[in-house]
């Protein structure tokens, strides 16, 4: 474990009217360097996500705002959490940069952004089918899993609640009213069988990290966090691959995140599942091997994921309530939760946390993160 996670930042989340997504992550950053006690004179990499809808959020942009002249820097096009703590890591094994800050901003909710778009490859292929978002494509991934599997609506329905009762723990979420599973099966139809509560909303906010070398790391005030292990795949070839909207191939960067570790699933205390969708939180619990194919459905029924179960998901709300931040808050929360500064929904002396995202059908990423006794 050579690269651990000092500071993290969280700017307030929802809808922040006259701010530029520049500026939101420019604040995300001061308040990760402020929480890492490291000043923006001592970071020597940068690297920020740019919004896929608009221009901005550029390293150059961001440098330049905050007056950070740094060795190193990138911006990646699709940089969720995951895939920009990656190159993070590698940017410091190389010996490119020894202290990086990652960022990510958006005013997406403020200027009334238009998701109803399709993006990444193939898009002008699911354009012609009609699929203009996301929430067409996951709601056909569901009927397949309900065709293979029985799986019930109430069932997937248990996702949204749990992470609702853990949203109402804290203090930054979004949506913090409360949701029972007969208000979930209550709820309209958005791309049926998906209601709702299954589909992120859209928000404006910034999140940012800051990594350093492990020996750097015993000099920041706070407790550091260390990436333990990381694994990446990609899908490409999109509908070319087979049952692509089961999206297999996370169990391979599953398998490749044990493999490369020696940890397990057994050994995960909190568990952060990129959500889009909920459909992604079902899938991906059986895919990285927390339950058997087909599972899914009852192992959230049964209550496994809510608050006091013994898997801890998604302990912020997720995407689903807390906010729309492509997974950058899971990775804040989960160094909060390993950090042991959560409150009423702190998780008993956790160890590991691992964070698992994709780029819908494209592309999966994975991030063991640990502490040390």
């Amino acid at each position: 474990m050579t690269t651990a996670v000092v500071g993290v930042g969280s700017t307030r989340q929802g809808e922040l009217p006259g701010r530029t997504a520049n500026d939101i992550a420019a604040e995300a950053i001061q308040l990760a360097l402020d929480d890492a006690g490291i000043d923006k004179a001592e970071v020597d990499g940068l690297i920020t996500c740019r919004n896929l809808t608009t221009r901005s959020c550029i390293d150059e942009q961001v440098g330049q705002l905050l007056g950070m002249n740094p060795g190193y820097s990138a911006t990646l096009d699709y940089g969720t959490g995951n895939f920009s703590l990656h190159l993070g890591v590698m940017a410091i094994t190389a010996g490119l940069a020894n202290t990086v800050v990652l960022a990510y901003g958006t005013n997406q909710r403020s200027q009334r952004i238009n998701f109803g778009t399709t993006v990444g490859g193939g898009a002008e292929f699911a354009a012609a089918a009609g699929l203009v978002h996301v929430a067409g494509p996951a709601a056909m991934a569901f009927r397949r899993h309900q065709h293979r599997y029985g799986t019930t609506e109430e069932q997937l329905g248990w996702i949204s609640v749990a992470q609702r009762e853990w949203a109402r723990l804290n203090p930054l979420s979004i949506f913090r009213d409360p949701l029972s599973i007969e208000d979930y099966l209550a709820a309209p139809y958005i791309a049926e069988p998906l209601r709702r509560p299954d589909l992120t909303m859209v928000s404006d906010g910034g999140a940012a990290l800051v990594l350093t070398t492990a020996e750097r790391a015993g000099d920041c005030p706070k407790r550091p966090v260390f990436v333990a292990g990381m694994a990446e795949r990609t899908a490409l070839r999109g509908y070319q691959n087979p049952d692509n909207l089961m999206r297999p191939w996370l169990a391979d960067t599953a398998r490749d995140l044990w493999n490369n570790t020696g940890v397990g699933p057994q050994d995960i205390d909190a568990l952060y599942l990129q959500d889009a969708t909920s459909v992604w939180v079902l899938q991906m619990l059986e895919a990285y091997g927390f339950c058997g194919p087909g599972e899914a459905g009852a192992f959230l029924q049964e209550g496994h994921t809510r608050p006091g179960g013994r898997l801890p998901v998604n302990t912020n709300g997720g995407q689903l309530s807390e906010s729309y931040m492509w997974g950058w808050l899971h990775l804040c929360e989960a160094v909060r939760q390993l950090r042991g500064e959560c409150g009423d929904r702190q998780i008993p002396d956790p160890t590991y946390a691992l964070d698992c995202s994709s780029h819908d059908f494209l592309k999966a990423a994975a991030t063991l993160l640990a502490v040390t006794a």
